[in-house]
Order: C-alpha cells, then structure tokens, then sequence
C-alpha cells in the first residue's frame, strides 16, 4: 500500500507530473484541431458533457500514477469522436437534434416580457435589460425580440429601421406565429 504523502514525496512524481502533463496537453491541442471548431464552439448539453469528460480525463492522467499516456489519448479521442458523431447526427436528422438541442426560448416579443418563460429559464428582467444595454441599444422600443439561444447565450433581434420588424429569424422559436 502507498503510503500517505501530505507535502513532498520526492522529485519522481513532480517530474511524471510535468512530463505526462505536457505530452496529453499537447496530443489533446492536436485530437481538438483536428476534430474541428465545432469541439470549441459555444457549449450545448453534449458539448458540456464532452468538455467535462475531457477535463476529468486530462485531471486524473496528470495526477494519478497508474494512467498511461496511451489510455488517456485513446480516452480523449474516444469523448472527441463521440462528440463528432452527435454532431453529424444533429445535422442530418432532425428528429436526433431535437432529442439532444434545446430549443431558443423567446423571453420578450413586441413589447411584452414573457414572464412565465423567464422563470422556466431563470432569466431575471434586469438580465435581459444588460443584455440590450451590451448591445448598445437605448431603447426597448428598438426590440423586436429577445431570445435564450440553444446554447445558452441571450440575443437580442432588433426591430427594422421603419419600425416594422422581419421577424425571419424567428422562425424556428416556439410561440412565434
């Protein structure tokens, strides 16, 4: 049995530390450019799910003595060719990205917070009111829509410059009619 180390424990562990450290952080920055931008884009649940994994992964390579080099690589190319196929599913079936994409969620439209939803959200007013001032807008009178994309972020769709709103891009948010 090991025994317990509280401070040092010699210059052997502090050396594998950086040695294997540094080999899975550079062959995980090679699997993440080759795996393409969608690995890094903006976090859905499986995109958070995958970044966890990895995290985990490169946290007990690092720290534990019994993980290879070799199994913690075959563990993060594993996560990243995960990831690549629920990506290339979400975008050939509809029916898979709705089971693993949640839908944008409209929080304010012509005029009116929707309340109920910016509770389901958990989505304060005043939230919604930084996000138009970060968008450099004086006015709700300028906002057509303010929508909780897929993935989490908060966008802001203002209105046209004659004041009649293209509501387009709002196509594929429930409660739009």
């Amino acid at each position: 049995m090991d025994d317990v180390v509280f401070f040092y424990g010699g210059i052997e562990p502090l050396i594998r530390i950086v040695v294997i450290g540094s080999l899975a952080y550079f062959s995980l920055i090679v699997l993440l450019r080759i795996s393409g931008k969608r690995t890094l884009a903006q976090l859905n649940a499986f995109d958070f799910v995958i970044t966890i994994a990895i995290g985990s992964t490169l946290g007990r390579l690092i720290t534990a003595k019994g993980v290879s080099l070799a199994e913690s690589v075959t563990a993060f190319l594993t996560l990243i060719c995960l990831q690549y196929l629920v990506s290339w599913l979400t975008v050939r079936s509809s029916a898979f990205d709705n089971l693993v994409t949640a839908n944008p969620s409209l929080l304010y439209f012509r005029g009116q917070f929707l309340r109920k939803v910016m509770q389901q959200q958990r989505v304060t007013q005043a939230q919604l009111l930084a996000v138009v001032r970060e968008n450099r807008i004086g006015s709700l009178q300028e906002v057509e829509a303010i929508v909780m994309e897929s993935a989490g972020t908060i966008a802001v769709i203002k209105k046209a410059t004659d004041g009649q709103a293209d509501s387009s891009v709002l196509g594929n948010i429930p409660g739009i009619n």
